[in-house]
């Protein structure tokens, strides 16, 4: 792994200088972002090492904040890393956040983003299909939220669009790619399980 005099940051007098780690680089570049930061971004940023070197200097901060009873670790999330907060602290979060996420995201929006996440790439008329309403709007909406995106054109007439999910959705639910959603039900695959946004997101 490179150590840590392998960065050099002016911090002024050698009196008032905190100790510049690898490891505290790592640290404060989570701490700034409310977004995840892919490895590639973070080996960059760092100006040394490798990716294997960042797992190392994140494992050692998780051992760290375990050690001192912090409420949060580094984990992985949307292909790549950022601070959340943990489980048990949900119940305060949600408390903090709730106002925010009924804002932005209602019941309409959750069940169309569900399908979308569920039966992408989907056309409009096969979300429409579930829902039993018309969604037109609701997916302009979701895409200036950066939630849904158009992955393309269906091979039949007309070429209608075709919609899916975006990094940010991952973000928003929590989810380290598509394959944590939860499953769906065998017995009735057409039934889509509600989501729920990460309360510490």
């Amino acid at each position: 792994m490179a150590d840590s005099t392998d960065i050099a940051v002016d911090v002024g007098t050698p009196e008032e200088a905190p100790e510049i780690t690898p490891e505290s680089v790592v640290e404060a570049l989570l701490f700034s972002t409310d977004a995840p930061l892919s490895m590639a971004k973070i080996v960059d940023l760092l100006g040394t090492g490798d990716a294997n070197d960042v797992r190392g200097f994140i494992q050692t901060l998780n051992e760290r904040y375990e050690q001192t009873g912090a409420s949060f670790r580094i984990q992985s999330i949307a292909k790549g890393y950022q601070m959340l907060t943990l489980p048990p602290y949900a119940h305060w979060l949600s408390k903090l956040h709730k106002a925010r996420t009924e804002s932005r995201l209602s019941q309409a929006a959750l069940e169309t983003l569900a399908i979308v996440a569920y039966k992408q790439p989907v056309l409009r008329a096969g979300i429409e299909a579930i829902r039993g309403v018309a969604v037109g709007d609701m997916l302009v909406r979701l895409r200036e939220m950066n939630l849904v995106r158009i992955v393309g054109r269906a091979e039949e007439l007309g070429r209608p669009l075709l919609y899916g999910t975006t990094s940010k959705f991952l973000e928003v639910f929590g989810l380290a790619s598509l394959k944590d959603l939860p499953k769906l039900d065998r017995d009735d695959p057409d039934t889509v399980p509600p989501l729920k946004v990460a309360e510490d997101s």
